[in-house]
């Protein structure tokens, strides 16, 4: 498996975390990837950086988002839209460097996803 920075990935998350107010976001910890050679079914991935890793590093949370070339780059651009708006939303609003299962006390991620992305289709029209 190959793994390349992906600039153009890091734009697109640029653009919307500020369309949607995402504040909690810092996007300076974040880094993007696209991997080449992968086998997994996955689009994208987050990629956590997790408490003990920080503090015997002494470094502050990140979060890596990998994007799989093999099915990420065939995606219609609304689609790439919604995987990206996904990966974000397994960020907490605390910026832990932990992640946020699909599934929580206040919903399913799916849902959180599709509002976000109409809601960022409004402001785009």
């Amino acid at each position: 498996m190959e793994w390349y920075p992906a600039t153009d990935i890091k734009r697109e998350l640029g653009k919307i975390v500020r369309e949607l107010e995402l504040d909690y976001i810092k996007l300076n910890k974040i880094v993007c990837y696209r991997s080449h050679g992968s086998t997994s079914r996955a689009r994208a991935r987050i990629w956590s950086f997790p408490k003990v890793w920080q503090m015997a590093l002494k470094l502050p949370p990140y979060y890596i988002i990998e994007v799989i070339s093999e099915r990420f780059d065939r995606l219609n651009q609304q689609e790439k839209i919604r995987t990206l708006i996904h990966e974000l939303m397994h960020i907490p609003m605390n910026f832990s460097g932990s992640l946020l299962p699909h599934r929580t006390r206040s919903g399913h991620l799916e849902k959180k996803v599709e509002k976000f992305y109409r809601l960022l289709a409004n402001k785009r029209i």
